[in-house]
C-alpha cells in the first residue's frame, strides 16, 4: 500500500498527551520536504493553564486571533490557548505562571533581586541626557513629561504581560510572530537591532567625550596635543582591544554580572551631582575670552525655569523614552521571577518603574540647579570644563567608562542573535559568521560614535522611533490585534491610546528634529 500523501498546509488537531496536558504536532515535523512516509511525531506540549492542570481543557477553546496565520507557516505551532470564561477566570489569570514549573518553587529570583534586574536594564546612559531636557522644558514641564512617559512605560508592560499570558511566549520578537505572524517578528526584530546600535553608539560616544578629559585629569595639562587625548582615537583603541573580543565570546557569561556595575555607577552618580550642586557657583566662572563678550553669564542665569519650550525641546520626550525602555527584558525577568505570576510581575514593574523615575529626577533637578541654561546635552562635560581636576568627578568618570566597556558588548548579544535571525535563521551555526556579524555590528557601531558630533542626536533620533515603537506602538498594536476583548473595553482603548499617543509623539519629535538640523 503506497504511503499516504503530506498535506504541509493541513492544520492538526490538538491531541490528549501525557497528564492530561494537550498537546499540538508540529506541521513541520508531520510533513517533510518532500512527502513521503510520516515520521514519528514529536508532541509538543501547550503550556499548562489552571483548567487544564485540573483536566478541564477541551476542544472548544478557542485560539487567539492570529493564530490561524501563525499556525500556516512551516514550524511555527501555539504554545498556549487563551483562555475564556469570564471574571473567573480573569482572577485565576492573576495567579497563573507563564510556563508550566520547571524548578521547585522556592528558586528561581527574588522580589527585590527581580526588581534590580529592571532597573538594570531600565538605567543607562540616558540619565546623562535628562537635566539637558528638564533645561528645555523647565521643572513643571519635566516633570510632567516624564510622568506621563513613565506611567504610560508601566502601562505597556501590563499589556505585554497580558499577551504573555494569551500566548505562552516569552520574548518580544515572538509578540510580533503572534500577531503579524513572520513579518510582525522579522520588524520586532530590525527595531530591536536600530533601538541597540543606537544603545551602543550612545555609551561609546561617552567614551569618545570623557576618557580624553580623564586622562587630561591625571596630567599637568602640557600634552594638550597628545595623541593619547584624541578622542576618536582612544574610541578605536578601546573598541578593537575591549568590546570586540568581549562581543566575540559565545555566552554571555560574566559579562551579565559585570553590567550590575553599571546600574551601580548610575546611581553614584545621580549622588555625586547632588552632592556637587552646591561645589559650582552660580553665575558660572568664564572658561574663556569669548564668553566675556557674552551678557548671558549674569545672575538671571541662576533662576529656574518652571516652563520652557525652545526648539531644543523636540528632544525631550524622546530621551525620557530612550531612558525608560526596557521591554525587551520585561519577559525574561519574569520567566525567571520565583512564583511567576501576572500580579507579581506589575509589582515588579511599578517598582522598578518608580524608583528608577526618582532617580532619573533627582540627577536632572539637581543637573539643572546647578548649571541652569548652561547644561550641555551630556552632563558629564559641565563636569569637566568647571570641575576638571575634582577627584570625585575623576571616580565618577572612572566608574562610568569602566561600566560602558563591559555593557556595550552585552548589547551586542541581543543584536547579533537578532540579525542572525533575520539573515542567517535557514542556516547552521558557523564561527565564521559569527565572528562576521560581530565585526559589522561593532564597526557601525564605532563610525556612528565617530561622527555623530552629539548625544543628542542619538537620544532624538533612536529615542523617537525605535524607542517609542517598543515603548508605545508595539504594545499597543500587538493588543489590539491579539485581545479577543470588546474594542470599548478599558484595556483595549488604553492600547488604542498607547498607539496613537507613541505614534503621534514619535512623529511629531522627529519632525522637529529634522527641522532642527535644517535650521543648523
Amino acid at each position: 500500500m503506497p504511503p499516504p500523501a503530506c498535506e504541509p498546509r493541513r492544520r492538526h488537531r490538538a491531541a490528549p498527551g501525557r497528564d492530561g496536558i494537550r498537546q499540538r504536532l508540529s506541521p513541520a515535523r508531520l510533513c517533510p520536504r518532500g512527502g513521503g512516509v510520516l515520521p514519528q511525531p514529536r508532541l509538543q506540549p501547550l503550556a499548562r493553564s489552571p483548567r487544564a492542570a485540573a483536566g478541564r481543557a477541551g476542544p472548544d477553546r478557542t485560539m487567539p486571533r492570529g493564530a490561524a496565520a501563525v499556525n500556516s507557516e512551516r514550524g511555527w505551532y501555539l504554545s498556549a490557548p487563551q483562555r475564556e470564561g469570564g471574571e473567573e477566570e480573569e482572577e485565576e489569570e492573576e495567579s497563573a505562571p507563564l510556563l508550566p514549573a520547571r524548578a521547585p518553587p522556592d528558586r528561581g529570583s527574588s522580589f527585590g533581586f527581580a526588581v534590580f534586574n529592571l532597573m538594570n536594564a531600565i538605567m543607562g546612559s540616558g540619565i546623562l541626557g535628562l537635566s539637558y531636557a528638564m533645561a528645555n522644558t523647565g521643572i513643571m514641564g519635566f516633570s510632567i513629561l516624564l510622568l506621563i512617559v513613565a506611567s504610560l512605560a508601566a502601562y505597556s508592560v501590563f499589556l505585554l504581560l497580558n499577551m504573555c499570558i494569551q500566548t505562552a511566549v516569552t520574548s518580544y520578537e515572538d509578540l510580533g510572530l503572534f500577531a503579524f505572524g513572520s513579518p510582525g517578528k522579522v520588524l520586532v526584530a530590525s527595531t530591536i537591532i536600530i533601538q541597540n546600535i543606537g544603545a551602543m553608539s550612545s555609551y561609546l560616544l561617552i567614551v569618545k567625550s570623557e576618557l580624553p578629559g580623564t586622562i587630561a585629569g591625571f596630567l599637568s595639562g602640557e600634552e594638550s596635543g597628545s595623541w593619547f587625548l584624541n578622542g576618536r582615537l582612544l574610541l578605536l583603541i578601546t573598541s578593537v582591544c575591549i568590546v570586540f573580543p568581549l562581543a566575540l565570546l559565545p555566552q554571555i557569561g560574566f559579562l551579565g554580572y559585570t553590567s550590575s556595575l553599571s546600574f551601580f555607577f548610575m546611581v553614584y552618580f545621580a549622588l555625586v551631582i547632588v552632592i556637587k550642586k552646591w561645589s559650582v557657583p552660580c553665575p558660572l566662572p568664564l572658561t574663556s575670552s569669548i564668553e566675556t563678550l557674552q551678557v548671558a553669564n549674569s545672575t538671571e542665569d541662576c533662576k529656574a525655569k518652571m516652563f520652557n519650550f525652545t526648539k531644543e525641546s523636540a528632544y525631550a520626550i524622546p530621551t525620557m523614552a530612550f531612558s525608560f525602555l526596557c521591554h525587551t527584558s520585561v519577559l525574561p525577568i519574569y520567566c525567571e521571577l520565583r512564583s511567576p505570576s501576572k500580579s507579581r510581575m506589575q509589582n515588579v514593574t511599578i517598582t522598578g518603574i518608580s524608583l528608577s523615575f526618582v532617580i532619573y529626577f533627582v540627577s536632572a533637578l539637581f543637573g539643572y540647579l546647578t548649571f541652569y541654561d548652561k547644561v550641555d546635552s551630556e552632563l558629564l562635560q559641565c563636569y569637566s570644563k568647571y570641575l576638571p581636576h575634582d577627584i570625585v568627578i575623576v571616580t565618577v568618570k572612572l566608574g562610568l567608562l569602566f561600566a560602558v566597556l563591559l555593557t556595550v558588548p552585552l548589547i551586542h548579544f541581543p543584536a547579533r542573535k537578532a540579525v542572525m535571525m533575520i539573515f542567517f535563521s535557514h542556516l547552521p551555526a558557523s564561527w565564521t559568521r559569527h565572528i562576521l556579524v560581530t565585526l559589522a555590528l561593532n564597526a557601525i557601531v564605532v563610525l556612528l560614535a565617530m561622527y555623530v558630533p552629539d548625544i543628542r542626536n542619538v537620544f532624538g533620533v533612536v529615542g523617537s522611533t525605535t524607542s517609542t515603537s517598543l515603548l508605545f506602538v508595539y504594545p499597543g498594536l500587538f493588543y489590539l490585534k491579539l485581545s479577543r476583548e470588546d474594542f470599548i473595553s478599558p484595556t483595549k482603548l488604553g492600547a488604542c491610546a498607547l498607539l496613537l499617543f507613541g505614534i503621534f509623539v514619535g512623529l511629531l519629535s522627529l519632525i522637529l528634529i529634522i527641522v532642527n538640523w535644517i535650521n543648523e
